[in-house]
């Protein structure tokens, strides 16, 4: 198994299921020996992004500072998760092409139909009101991965299925060990 850090970089439409799947992942990796941190879009824009707005120039911005701590985070040996919307593929490129580790989209897909059901928050319902301007998949563009390493279907697969579909990769690329083997 390799000693180098990476990044899982999840985007997706709010409740498509990120900071579910890094819930999930996190005590699973950390068993196998990988030193791990996740960086959830809710919780960098309350300690990091503080201040920031929804205007593509701060989403823009609070993408950028979340790639350049988990770039931080990865090539100090860690590998981080993050768990945010990251509407722009430009952005998102621009993350990638900063990373100094291995970096690996997870396009958490779900359809608009199942994140609205979905939507614990009330966010979608209020948007859809008029009462949240700017709301990705709403009133603001999602600009879908086109060439994501790992695709994972949260409208019809299992919390489990979309969890071991991420292991298998992340095994499969030597960036974790596999179940049951000795960790480092």
């Amino acid at each position: 198994m390799s000693n180098n850090g990476f990044i899982l970089w999840f985007t997706g439409l709010s409740g498509a299921g990120k900071s579910t799947l890094a819930e999930s992942l996190t005590p699973i990796l950390r068993e196998r020996g990988t030193k791990i941190e996740v960086l959830d879009g809710d919780v960098v824009r309350t300690n990091l992004s503080k201040g920031l707005g929804f205007s593509k120039e701060d989403r823009d911005t609070n993408i950028t500072r979340i790639g350049f701590v988990a770039n931080l985070l990865a090539r100090n040996g860690c590998g981080a998760i993050t768990a945010a919307i990251s509407p722009y593929a430009a952005v998102r490129d621009e993350c990638r092409q900063m990373c100094d580790a291995t970096f690996v989209e997870v396009f958490v897909e779900a359809p608009l139909e199942v994140v609205e059901e979905r939507d614990t928050k009330g966010l979608y319902k209020k948007a859809r009101s008029g009462e949240i301007k700017n709301f990705t998949g709403v009133s603001d563009p999602y600009e879908a991965p086109t060439n994501a390493e790992i695709v994972v279907h949260t409208g019809t697969e299992s919390i489990e299925e979309s969890t071991n579909k991420i292991l298998s990769y992340l095994e499969g690329k030597g960036l974790v060990a596999k179940a049951g083997a000795a960790a480092n």
